[in-house]
């Protein structure tokens, strides 16, 4: 074994799950999970996979979704123009996109924004040079609000130090960054995307209420999906790069699509090909990312099966033996998983 080992971790909200990597080979060592310890303290979780993987001193390498993830809400201009860009970035930064506003905030907005929650507000609007009226507008409505959360400012940057300026005026805590949308049709997501996970990690995962030790706020790396995405397209790099044959078959150059069907959702990433990336330019007004995650937010195999056994029984995906027995099953889970 290498002296050098990293510990890659999980913390869920259903369970924490652990692997033991060597980092001079890239040999798994071990694998070990256990239940999230989220009703106390989601370190004593983890402390149970590190002790059942005794690897000593190892490199922490930690990803959360517990707590519910990151919530974000976007605010943009047109629905499906700059919202939608935001939305696109917000879910390739790993985020539960929780709400989407279009247009200028009015105070039923800022009421449906307030219900919805988020951790994280994206706030968008205008290409750059464009429409800047809204963005202001909004940027008014929601420095009055005062909603207490991080706003990542991601649109038009011409006047992006007037936004910043009047929310800042407010006391909120402003985060600016490059327009998601710099034209129409060149959606840039990934300034964005680091921006929310510099959010995350400095203003979020401390708050859930996860843990009263200190360092788990410092352990954490990234928002699970974020961090999916990033492996995703670490091996769509090394599909392309060499022959020396990571999946028999496998075409060089060609896209990788994950689907990660969870407890209460599916996530869905792609990391396209540059020839796949090609064909797929300009053909919508916001653009197709490269690298993107989708989410089936009510299709998952604990908290959402009564949804996703609906789904199959629409798409007539089963036999009606099938169906009953699954119905049977999924009665008797959501029977164990009540409170």
């Amino acid at each position: 074994m290498s002296d050098q080992v990293a510990l890659c971790v999980d913390i869920g909200s259903t369970y924490t799950k652990a692997a033991a990597v060597d980092l001079a080979t890239g040999a798994l060592l071990g694998s070990a999970d256990h239940p999230t310890t989220i009703d106390t303290d989601v370190m004593v979780g983890f402390a149970a996979v590190r002790d059942e993987l005794a690897v000593g001193e190892p490199l922490v390498l930690a990803c959360s979704s517990a707590g519910g993830g990151l919530r974000l809400a976007v605010v943009g201009y047109e629905r499906e123009i700059s919202a939608e860009a935001g939305r696109r970035a917000a879910l390739s930064a790993g985020a539960r996109v929780v709400h989407v506003s279009a247009g200028r905030l009015d105070r039923a907005g800022t009421a449906a924004l307030r219900s919805a929650a988020p951790d994280v507000l994206l706030l968008v609007g205008g290409t750059d040079g464009g429409e800047s009226s809204v963005l202001l507008h909004n940027a008014a409505a929601l420095a009055s609000a005062q909603l207490g959360v991080p706003i990542v400012v991601a649109g038009n940057v011409v006047v992006r130090q007037e936004v910043c300026d009047i929310l800042e005026a407010q006391g909120a805590t402003v985060v600016p960054t490059e327009n998601v949308l710099p034209d129409i049709g060149e959606l840039d997501p990934e300034p964005a995307r680091a921006a929310i996970r510099s959010v995350f990690l400095d203003h979020v995962i401390g708050g859930k209420n996860l843990s009263v030790d200190p360092d788990f706020a410092g352990l954490v790396r990234a928002v699970t999906p974020d961090a999916v995405l990033d492996g995703v397209s670490v091996l769509a790099e090394q599909l392309r790069s060499g022959p020396s044959g990571i999946a028999a078959g496998t075409r060089p150059g060609g896209s990788v699509v994950v689907v990660d069907v969870g407890g209460a959702t599916t996530d869905v990433y792609c990391v396209l090909s540059p020839d796949a990336e090609q064909t797929s330019l300009r053909r919508e007004a916001v653009g197709v990312p490269t690298h993107r995650r989708t989410v089936e937010g009510d299709l998952g195999l604990r908290w959402s099966a009564h949804a996703l056994l609906a789904a199959a029984a629409d798409e007539r995906l089963l036999a009606d033996p099938e169906r009953q027995s699954l119905s049977a099953w999924v009665e008797a889970r959501q029977e164990v998983s009540a409170p």
